[in-house]
């Protein structure tokens, strides 16, 4: 696996990747040798910050963590990142199960063993729910979205009639997904 380790507002020492290295080699079995992990190192205030992310195919996974330590932060997001991994492949191994060949490479790519997934399903839907999708402004759906107390909520553009979502970011602001046309 080749790494791109950078820092934001800190210098990355050369022990620092050792240990990083160390501690990725964990996850490294189950990529190819060409995979790329791109590693970002941040530290706000005493908070240290851990964003691993590795293309995979057409899809990458991706880990990002917050701890006082920058190594636990590097084993959480390690954590995170094997269990996004196996997931994956159990998606791929189902597509594959149901005729669909164009899955076949991205299924074999990964190098994590077949008798190590166990057979149990990946999600389980358990509830379903229906509502209108009234047009609206996004102003206007971010108030009913705090009216309900959801994080999210799903409207009709009232100017471009797109299904469009509001939702509310960790800091407290609010975001807006829209469609590409």
């Amino acid at each position: 696996m080749l790494y791109n380790i950078v820092g934001k507002n800190i210098d990355v020492w050369d022990k620092t990747k050792e240990a990083i290295l160390l501690k990725m080699g964990r996850i490294e079995k189950f990529f190819p040798d060409d995979a790329e992990a791109v590693i970002t190192l941040s530290v706000d205030k005493s908070v240290s910050t851990v964003e691993i992310t590795i293309p995979l195919n057409k899809r990458k996974i991706r880990a990002e963590v917050q701890a006082d330590d920058m190594m636990v932060a590097v084993d959480k997001a390690v954590d995170i990142l094997e269990g996004q991994v196996v997931r994956y492949k159990k998606r791929m191994r189902t597509k594959v199960r149901q005729g669909s060949d164009s899955y076949m490479a991205e299924y074999q790519s990964i190098l994590i063993p077949e008798d190590t997934l166990d057979e149990e399903p990946l999600y389980k839907i358990e509830r379903v729910k229906h509502f209108e999708v009234k047009p609206m402004d996004a102003e206007e759906a971010v108030m009913e979205m705090e009216l309900i107390g959801h994080s999210f909520f799903v409207f009709r553009d009232g100017e471009t009639d797109e299904i469009c979502v509001v939702y509310k970011r960790k800091n407290g602001s609010y975001g807006l997904i829209e469609p590409e046309a």
